[in-house]
């Protein structure tokens, strides 16, 4: 279990500043406002570019750490193996059926 509050998230991330590229011109080219955090036990990387403010980046960047460590820590649901019912099997085999004959029809006839 990976504690997902911002004080252990702070001791155990690895926090880097830089300069985001893409779309935004002047805002973009000479300030470092992206942050990008590195959970050093899981090796899990996030980054938060959309704002000009390195301040809040580093804020939505945490919140999107806990919730990816939330989201890795969540039980996985294991899927009951079923079988398809007869009905269903007999609409899957009669559209099968069906789309043959439209393919047939579509065919030159053969002649001798």
């Amino acid at each position: 279990m990976y504690p997902t509050d911002r004080e252990s998230l702070e001791r155990d991330c690895d926090l880097e500043f830089f300069i985001g590229s893409g779309p935004g011109g002047q805002h973009r080219n000479k300030v470092e406002s992206g942050v990008r955090l590195t959970h050093r036990p899981t090796g899990l990387v996030v980054t938060a570019t959309e704002r000009r403010s390195q301040h809040t980046n580093r804020d939505i960047a945490f919140e999107r750490m806990a919730q990816r460590l939330q989201e890795l820590q969540r039980p996985r649901v294991l899927r009951k193996a079923t079988r398809p019912t007869v009905a269903s099997r007999e609409r899957r085999l009669g559209s099968k059926r069906l789309q043959s004959q439209r393919k047939q029809m579509r065919s030159k006839p053969f002649h001798e």
